[in-house]
């Protein structure tokens, strides 16, 4: 480690003992049916939101808790796998799982890792560079985190507890919590989408763009890219640089987006207040950035477009589609386009059900069409299938009654976006966010035990001062 990265490191503990107030500890373990003791909060994810929720917790004065994730140390979220962009798209100023403490942000690390120069010149974070940082954060922080485990499933236990069935190597264990944070980033609560007339096709002819896919093979080959999104265009990329022999990208819309609304809707007032606006208002803000999508970056199109051999077709979507003796034939209203390999950029979709650590109370979750009917002209069935979610972040209940365990289970990942705006998948609403989420998990952590602090604090006798009266002598009076 250089000199300057542990000057870094000397600063942050210096920080954080600045502003550790108040100190005092405040929750009492609990045991588990089974007799072991039980975690406050048990966060699935050890990516940059289960880092920032960690962080929070601690700061927070809850420190018995264990962060889970099925990669190995390192490996977590997308950076080293499926992200294939060379940067991330956020600019470089954008503060997040540092929690606005100014020694942990990535500009502190990456002077202290490279140079102040190297930071006044740099254009836009490197996806190795962001994994590393994440990786120095955690352990500076001294977050528990345990790598290797797959949530296999929720279940409810006794004394209000929640009970978690974990995969670790070949065995599995189960861990009790009060609170369960699902912090698994564009995951955790559905599949990414097929096209319906691509889901008959054979079986490897057709990945998605979070697929573990080995580019090397494409070169020569026809790449069809559906979608028209960042992560569209990255695997564009990647499979023209690889030596792909066409690639064609399909938008469905008749113009493809360019516009961000990312890029509008990153202030304050919005990415802290759109949560607390009536259902009317956040769907109608939500839908019509969601609809929009998110745009690209003109470094993702011109990555693409320097290659004489990409086509983008706008207005095309998928119709159908079958295999032929020339390959995988793709009908669309511009015509017919043949490809050895489709690979699906066209989002994630909310199926409860499919999701296995869900199964105990998939069917109770509430969604957004339970609570909400939108007008005619403002409804979107997809986003209607997004869970409707607590101010805590709670999963709430379809039938009031059924599952009543679930209100301690709280979600922030991509699907928070319909009750919350971006806020588990999105480095600009970290800051914001993240406390929101916190200051959730503590206020029922404390009515929890609302009984045992006013016990408490009928019993408290603790002096503050010893009060000396001093005997005075009487005058003799005459």
């Amino acid at each position: 480690m250089s000199d300057a990265l542990t000057q870094l490191e000397v600063n942050v503990r210096a920080d954080l003992a600045r502003i550790a107030h108040p100190g005092a500890a405040w929750l009492e373990p609990k045991q588990g049916p089974d007799g072991k003791p039980a975690l406050d909060v048990l966060v699935i994810g050890a990516g940059q939101s289960g880092i920032a929720i960690g962080f929070g917790l601690m700061r927070s004065r809850v420190s018995n808790l264990l962060l889970l994730d099925k990669a190995e140390e390192g490996m977590e979220g997308p950076w080293l796998t499926y992200a294939r962009m060379p940067t991330l798209r956020s600019p470089k100023d954008y503060t997040g799982p540092d929690l606005d403490i100014p020694s942990l942000t990535y500009q502190s690390w990456h002077e202290a890792r490279f140079s102040q120069e190297s930071w006044q010149t740099l254009n836009l974070i490197l996806r190795e560079h962001w994994a590393e940082y994440l990786l120095w954060l955690r352990r500076t922080i001294g977050l528990p985190v345990r790598n290797g485990c797959e949530l296999l499933e929720i279940l409810p236990a006794a004394d209000g507890l929640v009970a978690a069935r974990v995969k670790r190597g070949e065995g599995v264990e189960t861990l009790h919590a009060r609170k369960i944070v699902l912090a698994t980033g564009q995951e955790g609560m559905g599949g990414w989408i097929i096209p319906e007339p691509l889901r008959d096709l054979p079986t490897g002819r057709v990945a998605t763009v979070a697929d573990d896919i080995d580019f090397e093979t494409l070169r020569g080959k026809r790449v069809a890219v559906i979608g028209a999104g960042a992560s569209a265009f990255d695997n564009a990329a990647t499979a023209l640089e690889a030596g792909a022999a066409e690639v064609h990208l399909l938008c469905r819309r008749a113009q493809i987006q360019v516009i961000q609304p990312y890029r509008w809707l990153t202030f304050r007032g919005f990415l802290r207040h759109l949560s607390d606006l009536d259902d009317v208002w956040r769907w109608r803000f939500m839908r019509t950035i969601l609809e929009m999508r998110e745009g690209f970056p003109q470094p993702t199109y011109d990555r693409c477009a320097r290659h004489a051999n990409f086509t983008l077709h706008e207005g095309a979507p998928i119709e159908a589609a079958r295999e032929t003796d020339r390959g995988l034939e793709l009908q669309t209203p511009r015509g017919a386009i043949t490809a050895d390999l489709v690979i699906c950029g066209t989002g994630i979709d909310m199926d409860f059900s499919g999701r296995g650590e869900l199964r105990a109370f998939a069917g109770n979750i509430a969604t957004w069409a339970d609570r909400y009917q939108p007008p005619e002209n403002e409804r979107n069935a997809r986003l209607g299938r997004f869970p409707y979610l607590a101010d805590d972040y709670a999963f709430t209940e379809r039938v009031a009654g059924e599952t009543p365990w679930i209100s301690n289970i709280h979600l922030f990942a991509i699907a928070s976006t319909m009750s919350f705006g971006p806020s588990g998948s999105s480095i600009n609403a970290m800051t914001t966010a993240v406390p929101k989420l916190v200051n959730g998990l503590t206020r029922g952590l404390f009515r929890a035990d609302v009984e045992r602090h006013w016990a408490s604090l009928r019993a408290y006798d603790v002096p503050q001062a010893l009060v000396t009266r001093p005997a005075r002598k009487m005058e003799e009076s005459r």
